[in-house]
């Protein structure tokens, strides 16, 4: 039983996982579907993460201690690595006629973030609140965990462009084929 007396779950983690089983119903729903691609737009969501990793970690920065520095470097490098292959899960269509770009989350690119979202959440539970692990403050794992947010959306984005970019080169070049060509897909 948990301390409040409500069972093994509690009503604020019973609430916690309905809402994350019906957020990710509604995901998947929405991902399902191919949705257009604008390359030329690709770099905003990017841009917009940063600013915001920029302030968050302007508003408090870490203490520049040799461990920070570690934790929050293996962090946005983890970051960028989740995103190139999150990035690389996303199916990215050509229309071969009039070279729309389409693209559309993978069933096994949903199982990721989930996992990633279970993880964090067993992390939450295991660490003490507003406390410290070591010498580690919780202020340094929040600013590890927007540094590996951030990383893996900016990295994503480069991933969907690069490819994008040479997936629309290739039904151009291609263009001089037959005009019944099935869409390019990678």
């Amino acid at each position: 039983m948990n301390p409040a007396g409500h069972g093994p779950i509690g009503p604020q983690s019973a609430g916690l996982i309905v809402g994350l089983i019906v957020a990710l119903g509604i995901v998947l729903l929405r991902n399902s579907r191919p949705r257009k691609l604008r390359i030329e737009r690709l770099w905003i969501r990017p841009l917009i993460f940063m600013a915001l990793m920029a302030g968050a970690l302007a508003a408090a920065p870490p203490s520049p201690t040799a461990l920070n520095i570690a934790i929050l470097a293996m962090a946005l490098v983890a970051g960028c690595a989740l995103g190139w292959q999150r990035g690389r899960f996303m199916r990215i269509e050509v229309d071969p006629a009039t070279h729309d770009l389409t693209s559309r989350a993978s069933p096994l690119g949903m199982v990721f973030i989930l996992v990633l979202i279970v993880g964090r959440m067993g992390l939450r539970s295991v660490l003490p609140r507003g406390g410290t692990v070591g010498e580690l403050s919780a202020l340094t794992l929040a600013d590890a965990l927007i540094l590996l947010a951030a990383g893996m959306m900016v990295t994503q984005g480069l991933e969907m462009w690069l490819r994008a970019r040479r997936l629309l080169a290739e039904a151009q070049a291609a263009k001089g084929g037959p005009a019944a060509s099935p869409p390019i897909v990678r």
